[in-house]
């Protein structure tokens, strides 16, 4: 049973009002803190369980064709060396990946175009066939026949990260005519069939608390199966390298109403996180994460996709020893560890 509290907090939330969103990320009572974290937390466990849900990404290529003004891995970022991975290491490691009884991978790039709309759909159902995994693309923006043919090869969602609504003035791609159309192509691949994911990143040099209330206003109204909330990390060699780093209070309560506007949604707990605040990634399970992402990529390749500069060396990090290490955390947590898609393949079942 929800205390009157936090019923209030839900039924004001529930109206998805801009300025009761905006009072809530601005707001410095620890109390009201306190019950928005609490009710994220309630929701959470009432519609999706206490299960925290196992993910393997596998980064195939750190080239990106686009020039965001926060990315580490923007085209014009010639300090760090490049790489693709190739389709055998690829199948490779989702060999690894399966081995281990992880059933849900993600397929992550920057926009490169070296991977066509034949190679990734040759990965897609090789990896169908094969392993019979749930697979989701995160490889940016693409065409129109790229997003239908992927899926017909058997893709399962697709993850678009749209950053900030504020976009305009955040991405760094208007030399190209590049404006804010990622709404519209999630809003697409919807109707194709995908699940799709969406992603705010908070504390963007420019940003403003009306534009995160904003984002989630846009969040709710995609009624999005996967929200990715990460902080704002500065990266070297960017246009936004000498900004300060996005605030972890705010992080979270942007991430715990993200749960209660989406209440059986998958919303990850940040790895980003962690490069600012080691024990913050815990806490995101306490206030509406329910995913947990797990890197796979390899060596020679693995710790060079560096969007943003990570606290711990993903370099020198086995997969395995990473599998078990958050494993124990989420135990710790009292949480349990799902490395299934049950409730990803039957989103209307119900969970206790």
């Amino acid at each position: 049973m929800m205390s009157e509290a936090l019923n209030t907090v839900q039924n004001e939330l529930l109206k998805v009002d801009k300025n009761h969103l905006v009072h809530l990320l601005s707001t410095s009572d620890k109390e009201e803190i306190n019950d928005l974290f609490q009710l994220a937390d309630y929701v959470r466990k009432e519609n999706v369980g206490n299960e925290v849900f196992f993910r393997g990404v596998v980064e195939i290529s750190n080239y990106c064709e686009s020039n965001c003004y926060f990315c580490g891995i923007r085209e014009d970022n010639f300090s760090i060396p490049r790489y693709r991975m190739k389709p055998d290491e690829i199948l490779d490691t989702i060999k690894v990946i399966s081995n281990l009884g992880i059933k849900s991978i993600i397929l992550k790039s920057g926009k490169d175009t070296f991977f066509d709309t034949d190679l990734i759909a040759y990965l897609i159902y090789t990896i169908k066939k094969d392993y019979q995994l749930n697979i989701t693309l995160s490889l940016e923006e693409r065409g129109i026949d790229e997003y239908k043919t992927w899926k017909i090869a058997g893709a399962d969602r697709y993850l678009l990260k749209h950053e900030s609504s504020n976009a305009i003035n955040l991405r760094g791609d208007v030399r190209r005519g590049r404006i804010n159309t990622r709404s519209q192509q999630l809003n697409y691949l919807k109707r194709l069939g995908y699940k799709v994911g969406y992603g705010i990143m908070v504390g963007l040099p420019k940003q403003e608390i009306h534009d995160i209330a904003d984002d989630l206003l846009l969040l709710h109204k995609l009624e999005v199966n996967m929200a990715t909330i990460a902080p704002f990390i500065a990266a070297p060699f960017t246009p936004y390298q000498n900004y300060p780093n996005g605030d972890v209070k705010l992080t979270l309560k942007t991430l715990a109403i993200a749960r209660i506007l989406l209440p059986k949604a998958f919303i990850p707990s940040p790895n980003a996180l962690e490069s600012i605040d080691s024990s913050s990634r815990e806490t995101a399970f306490n206030c509406g994460a329910n995913v947990a992402m797990l890197n796979f990529t390899p060596v020679p390749y693995r710790g060079k996709y560096k969007m943003y500069p990570e606290k711990l060396d993903a370099a020198k990090f086995k997969p395995l020893d990473d599998l078990i290490r958050l494993r124990n955390r989420i135990t710790y947590l009292g949480r349990k560890v799902n490395l299934t898609t049950a409730y990803l393949e039957n989103p209307s079942k119900e969970i206790k």
